[in-house]
C-alpha cells in the first residue's frame, strides 16, 4: 500500500489522503472585535420597549461585529413640581399611563399603563442601580435579562420597579440572589456607577431615549436617534465599519428563541422572522410542538411563554 497520508474527516467522518498542506501557520489569536455599540436607555422609557423587536433582532443578526453597551440615562429621578416631559404633556404620573398606551398601541408592544395612577413609579433609579451592578459584577447578558424581565413587569403586567420586592423578585428570575444584588445596588456604589452612565451620556450627546451610538477604532461613528427600522440599524452599521455588505448570522429557530427569551409577543415573532400578523399562528404551529410552549394573549397581543413541562 502506497505511503499517503491519511486523515478522517471530523464533519463528513470519511478517511482517504490528505488534501491541506502539511505545514498551516495559523493564528489562534481571538479577533477583536472594532465597534463599539452604545445603547442608551431607561427601564421605564417605553419607546425603548416598543423597539425590542428591532434591537433584538439587530443584536441577534449583527452582534458579531460589534461590543454591546448598554447605557442608563437616567429618565426620571423623581416627580416634582413642573413638566417631566413638556413634549408629550406630562408634568405627573397619571399622564404618562395615556401617553404609554399611544405607544403600545402604536407598537403592538402591549403596554397596560393604569399603574400610573394606581401605583406609579416613582423613580427609575433604583431599578437602574440594579442593572449597573448586575453589569459589573456578572456580565452585559445577564444584566440585559433582568432588564427585560423589568421591563415586562412594568409595561405588560403593571408591576412597580421602583418597590424593593419587586427588584428582588426580577433578580431572582435571572437566578441570581435578588436580596444580596439589590442591597448592594443600594449602597453607594450603585448611585457611582449610575453617574458614570450619566458622564457617558453626556460625552456621546445623547438627549433622548432610545438612542444608539456605533462607533469605530478611529473614534467615528454614527448616532440614531428613537426607534427606526431594522435597515436604519444596518446601514448604519455599515457606515462605520466602512463596507457595503454584512453577512448576517442566520435568524434563530423560533424554539431557541422562545428558551433564550421566555417570553416573546406577536410583534417580535412578525419582525424576527419577516411575517404578516395573519401568519404567526400558523408559523408557531410549524415550529414549535404543543408541549413546548403556552400560548396567551394579553391587551389584545398574543405572547408565547416557555413551557415548564
Amino acid at each position: 500500500m502506497k505511503k499517503n497520508n491519511m486523515v478522517c474527516d471530523l464533519e463528513t467522518g470519511v478517511c482517504g489522503v490528505v488534501q491541506e498542506n502539511e505545514l498551516e501557520l495559523i493564528d489562534f489569536n481571538k479577533t477583536e472585535r472594532s465597534v463599539d455599540l452604545y445603547y442608551v436607555t431607561d427601564p421605564i422609557c417605553s419607546h425603548c420597549w416598543a423597539i425590542e423587536p428591532v434591537i433584538g433582532r439587530f443584536v441577534k443578526q449583527y452582534g458579531k461585529h460589534f461590543n454591546f453597551h448598554t447605557v442608563m440615562g437616567g429618565l426620571l429621578e423623581k416627580w416634582h413640581d413642573g413638566p417631566i416631559d413638556r413634549a408629550n404633556g406630562i408634568y405627573k404620573p397619571a399622564d404618562v399611563a395615556g401617553h404609554w398606551r399611544e405607544v403600545g398601541q402604536y407598537s403592538r408592544m402591549p403596554i397596560d399603563g393604569s399603574l400610573m395612577v394606581d401605583n406609579p413609579v416613582q423613580s427609575s433609579y433604583p431599578p437602574s442601580h440594579v442593572f449597573k451592578i448586575l453589569q459589573k459584577n456578572y456580565n452585559e447578558k445577564i444584566a440585559s435579562e433582568y432588564l427585560r424581565r423589568a421591563r415586562e413587569a412594568l409595561f405588560v403586567f403593571n408591576e412597580n420597579i421602583s418597590e424593593r420586592s419587586v427588584l428582588v423578585e426580577l433578580v431572582n428570575q435571572v437566578g441570581l440572589d435578588g436580596e444580596i444584588i439589590v442591597s448592594e445596588a443600594e449602597q453607594p456604589m450603585g448611585q457611582q456607577l449610575l453617574n458614570e452612565d450619566f458622564d457617558l451620556v453626556k460625552t456621546l450627546g445623547v438627549r433622548g431615549f432610545p438612542t444608539i451610538i456605533i462607533v469605530n477604532k478611529e473614534n467615528k461613528g454614527v448616532k440614531i436617534v428613537g426607534g427606526q427600522p431594522l435597515q436604519a440599524y444596518i446601514d448604519g452599521l455599515k457606515q462605520v465599519i466602512n463596507t457595503e455588505e454584512l453577512r448576517p448570522a442566520e435568524q434563530p429557530s423560533l424554539l431557541a428563541f422562545l428558551e433564550t427569551e421566555k417570553m416573546i409577543f406577536s410583534k417580535e415573532i412578525e419582525v424576527m422572522y419577516d411575517l404578516d400578523k395573519s401568519d404567526v399562528h400558523s408559523f408557531i404551529e410549524q415550529q414549535l410542538s404543543a408541549d413546548q410552549y403556552e400560548l396567551k394573549e394579553i391587551l389584545g397581543e398574543t405572547y408565547l411563554v416557555a413551557s415548564n413541562k
